[in-house]
């Protein structure tokens, strides 16, 4: 009876957890959910910190193109005889100090300017990607969303009321988008150097000629950033 006794004790004393032992297993679950809330906002803060560098690098693409052929990259007359190798071609426009065509342009067998735009920065070497063949040569980037970059030429209300060229990056998460606007402008999607409405790389500037003033942050809203260079 004495050890039937002592085995019903040992086995209750073995059922359950002790407090020390349930602090130490809530000490393990805080460390994992830090670490999991801690990576996800480095992987936010990095992302953040790519759009921002596709803005600026492609801003100072543009700037030293100019400087060295003296035109508009997209818009160069002297792009063919200076790079024949895979060419997508030249538009008839070319030289007139305006880029053609849409930021989302697809492409054609005529090559809109906003397309080449991306060909001859890759061609000088201002820019990484390929140079042939001339559809993935003239090929729009993409940005760390796996969503398109864009540019075109701004020409007021049909273009989120910006002028001049214009880059895009579309497909931004709300609370990158508002990051970014923070970090670069104003933290107002209507005013400032740079505008956004929600959208991804299908979304026509011209569809909202007004964006709105303020971001919304859902979660799950995308924006179309567009910024004047």
């Amino acid at each position: 009876r004495t050890m039937q006794i002592k085995h019903r004790q040992s086995g209750y004393r073995q059922a359950g957890f002790t407090l020390v032992e349930i602090a130490i297993v809530l000490v393990i679950i805080g460390l994992l959910l830090g670490g999991i809330l801690k990576g996800q906002e480095m992987i936010t803060q990095a992302r953040i910190k790519n759009v921002i560098n596709d803005f600026n690098g492609i801003t100072a693409a543009y700037f030293s193109y100019q400087d060295r052929y003296r035109a508009i990259p997209g818009d160069d007359a002297g792009a063919v005889a200076r790079w024949t190798l895979g060419a997508p071609g030249t538009s008839a426009t070319a030289g007139n100090g305006v880029l053609e065509g849409t930021w989302n342009a697809a492409t054609a067998a005529a090559e809109p300017e906003t397309r080449l735009f991306w060909w001859n920065l890759r061609s000088a070497g201002f820019i990484a990607g390929p140079t042939a063949p001339a559809a993935q040569a003239a090929a729009q980037p993409t940005n760390a969303f796996g969503s398109m970059i864009g540019a075109a030429t701004g020409t007021g209300a049909p273009t989120l009321s910006l002028s001049g060229l214009i880059i895009c990056s579309s497909g931004i998460p709300d609370k990158v988008a508002i990051a970014v606007d923070t970090q670069m402008d104003d933290q107002n999607a209507g005013t400032g150097s740079m505008r956004a409405i929600e959208g991804g790389s299908t979304t026509a500037l011209a569809a909202l000629a007004v964006p709105p003033l303020n971001y919304v942050e859902t979660g799950s809203t995308q924006y179309l950033l567009c910024r004047g260079v």
